[in-house]
């Protein structure tokens, strides 16, 4: 298919053409992005810009960071990846996703300025965001890394604060095999005397270094700013715009993890945005992340959805069902990718299941197969009880389990996709979301 010939295509008809118009799926590097966003005069936008990157708790971080900014009244944009059940969840601005039609003419315009430039599909998609919240004049951009940060593609852009949320051992590949090397890539979203938040607890000496080398303003958990939590409370201190301490009252807990929404809040109180202390409560007990422990009940049936793809989610999932008991037993949907390491991310939560089941992912290259996934929970002395498609193994599930039981559904977007769809395809016997 030509380019020229996507005119007034459909968002579906582009997606096509964008996974196949360039070599490469992921091709690392800002010059030809840049050259782009500079044609199209996106490099300084009007709105003031966080970029927000790590290894696990980056979308949550983002989702919460844009709903304080929300509460206070301004217009946010948000560019996040991957999405799960539709494209334009990767591109919202005031919580919900643009409209097809508007990242359509957003793709238009940037193929029409890359002209002879080759752009992959996430080139294509933060740059698309970029001309949405240029166009919409949104007051903020909070922007989510994809890969890494250094050489991500929304790394063009200049950001008013920079945050990591933790740094674990991820995308090996690509990104490297050490916590201080991936802290380093990490950490090249970084720049000369720019606002930093940090919220990983440990945080690798080469974000410590280059912070310190580049001047920035820097703003560590556990040392500048920190939260207590007991129970489903928690209790938040941290450091004004002017550097004078704050402490909030205690506040009933947020449901996503309490480091990504500690790094939100430091963030908000760094802009210099005063909110309540009951908005900033009303405002994170009421934020949720699809995929992100997320509770379902379906057809009398609790699931619990969860992306956690590597050790260190896992081992935070694992601690969440633990604080979470059940009279019943539990059953796991899992599937993972073959570059991951599932031996380690699934030892995390053989102790809290019962049975397992795993889901065929044929139609993903990238995924393990069934046979793979099988030995990985036989070296952890573990059966599997069934494999199959998820319409497959839902049924199944339904018909082995009663309401008293949980069913989780872990290991990738895909894993938690596939369980989202068939809900929603299934919504009548759906009895709501906790």
């Amino acid at each position: 298919m030509k380019r020229s010939s996507l005119t007034d295509r459909s968002l579906a008809d582009w997606l096509r053409w964008l996974e196949q118009s360039h070599p490469k799926e992921i091709d690392l590097g800002l010059d030809r992005i840049r050259k782009v966003a500079e044609r199209l005069d996106l490099l300084k936008p009007r709105a003031k810009v966080i970029t927000v990157a790590g290894t696990n708790g980056k979308g949550s971080c983002v989702t919460a960071t844009a709903a304080l900014l929300h509460a206070a009244e301004f217009s946010v944009g948000v560019y996040t990846s991957p999405h799960l059940l539709h494209y334009a969840e990767r591109i919202q601005i005031n919580g919900k996703p643009v409209a097809d039609e508007m990242i359509c003419a957003a793709f238009e315009e940037i193929s029409n300025s890359a002209a002879e430039i080759s752009l992959t599909y996430f080139e294509y998609g933060t740059l698309a965001a970029l001309v949405i919240f240029k166009q919409q004049n949104v007051d903020f951009i909070v922007l989510e890394v994809g890969l890494g940060g250094r050489l991500d593609a929304v790394n063009i852009i200049d950001a008013n604060i920079a945050v990591i949320t933790s740094i674990a051992i991820d995308h090996q590949d690509w990104l490297g095999d050490n916590r201080e090397v991936i802290g380093r890539e990490k950490a090249g979203i970084l720049r000369e005397q720019q606002v930093f938040v940090c919220a990983d607890e440990n945080p690798p000496e080469t974000i410590l270094d280059l912070a310190a080398q580049l001047n920035t303003q820097a703003h560590f958990i556990g040392s500048d700013f920190l939260f207590t939590a007991e129970k489903n409370t928690w209790q938040w201190s941290g450091k004004s715009s002017f550097g004078n301490s704050i402490t909030l009252p205690q506040m009933h807990a947020p449901h996503l993890p309490l480091p990504s929404m500690a790094a939100a809040l430091q963030v908000i109180y760094l802009l210099g945005i005063e909110l309540t202390s009951e908005q900033i409560e009303s405002t994170l007990t009421n934020v949720n992340l699809a995929g992100r422990f997320q509770k379902i009940v379906y057809c009398d049936r609790e699931f619990i959805l969860d992306v956690a793809h590597n050790p260190a989610a896992t081992e935070y999932f694992s601690t969440r069902l633990a604080a979470d008991p059940i009279s019943g037993n539990t059953y796991a949907v899992v599937a993972m990718m073959s570059d991951k390491d599932r031996i380690a991310s699934l030892a995390n939560l053989t102790p809290l299941v019962d049975q397992w089941f795993l889901l065929d992912l044929k139609n993903i290259p990238r995924a393990a197969t069934i046979a793979a996934l099988t030995q990985d929970l036989l070296s952890l002395d573990t059966q599997v009880e069934d494999s199959g498609d998820i319409d497959i193994l839902i049924s199944k599930l339904l018909a082995v389990t009663n309401p008293k039981d949980r069913i989780l559904v872990f290991g990738s977007f895909f894993t938690v996709a596939a369980a989202l769809a068939h809900i929603q395809a299934n919504s009548s016997a759906s009895r709501g979301t906790l």
